[in-house]
């Protein structure tokens, strides 16, 4: 878990793009593609349904945040750019 002071947006980012990196097997070059505009959910094969769960509890224990069922939809999903904004809010950064 990260040490939660206070986490700069691109801290958060950088969270963000590591729980997709280990909970995807994605690599680091690839990962490192990753723009605000990339396509996740129903774009990446590896992020399926089941990965999912996976990434939203990852980013819960990194980021000490707690993510209902009913915050998650596909929006919040579409992209890297919208996951990140997600959890910078829901850090509150």
């Amino acid at each position: 878990m990260v040490a939660l002071g206070r986490l700069s947006e691109a801290e958060v980012e950088d969270t963000v793009r590591a729980v997709l990196r280990d909970v995807l097997a994605i690599s680091e070059d690839r990962m490192a593609a990753f723009g605000d505009e990339t396509e996740l959910f129903g774009a990446l094969p590896e992020f399926d349904s089941l990965a999912v769960a996976g990434v939203l509890t990852e980013l819960e224990d990194r980021l000490g945040i707690l993510i209902e069922d009913d915050e998650v939809d596909g929006d919040m999903l579409a992209t890297f750019g919208a996951l990140t904004r997600f959890a910078v809010a829901r850090v509150g950064v």
